[in-house]
């Protein structure tokens, strides 16, 4: 079993903001691979379902981002998924909005979503699915970017990366990672 998180932050105020691409790339991909409905479990939101033969527990922390690690943990022991099945899906500032990028292990950049879940498991070694979301340019404006709702022109873009991220999830959960990027890259160069 592969162990599959999406990070974000709960509640309908959060749903449409830049921090929640994570929520909004778990819950494109259940939706195309057909996954049961979500229930309430380890802290967080979980629905179970089956991508090229291999059977995924998609996982939203309902934690909030600084606690992602406590949903994380408890769902890996349980499920007794080691840190090399589990992949993160989150928000990259230091990638332009819609590229993705797929790394296995390495630190945090200063995303407390993945800091938490390193302290949680204990390591590092867990892939990690960045998702571009542009840096707004100043430091001093990072936090009002990471935290504001995607805007009206970012739609495009963000509806044709998720859907093309749920397509090439296949490829991911094959362990295929160079090649899912590519197929992700493909489905989204119209859009950029």
């Amino acid at each position: 079993m592969l162990l599959w998180v999406g990070l974000g932050n709960p509640g309908p105020e959060h749903a449409r903001q830049r921090h929640n691409i994570g929520f909004m790339a778990i819950e494109a991909i259940a939706r195309r691979h057909g996954f049961g409905p979500w229930r309430r479990r380890f802290k967080g939101e979980v629905a179970e379902g089956s991508i090229a033969g291999v059977k995924v527990l998609a996982l939203k922390p309902m934690t909030y981002m600084n606690g992602s690690g406590d949903a994380v943990q408890p769902a890996a022991a349980f499920h007794k998924v080691p840190p090399g099945d589990i992949t993160a899906f989150y928000d990259e500032l230091d990638l332009a909005p819609g590229k993705v990028r797929v790394k296995q292990g390495g630190g945090a950049a200063g995303h407390n979503g993945i800091r938490d879940m390193q302290r949680a498991l204990g390591t590092p070694e867990f892939q990690r699915v960045r998702l571009g979301i542009g840096h707004p340019g100043m430091k001093e404006k990072v936090t009002g970017h990471v935290l504001g709702n995607f805007a009206r022109p970012d739609l495009p873009w963000l509806e044709t990366l998720l859907d093309a991220v749920a397509e090439a999830a296949p490829l991911l959960a094959e362990r295929r990672a160079e090649d899912f990027m590519t197929r992700v890259a493909l489905l989204t160069q119209e859009t950029r």
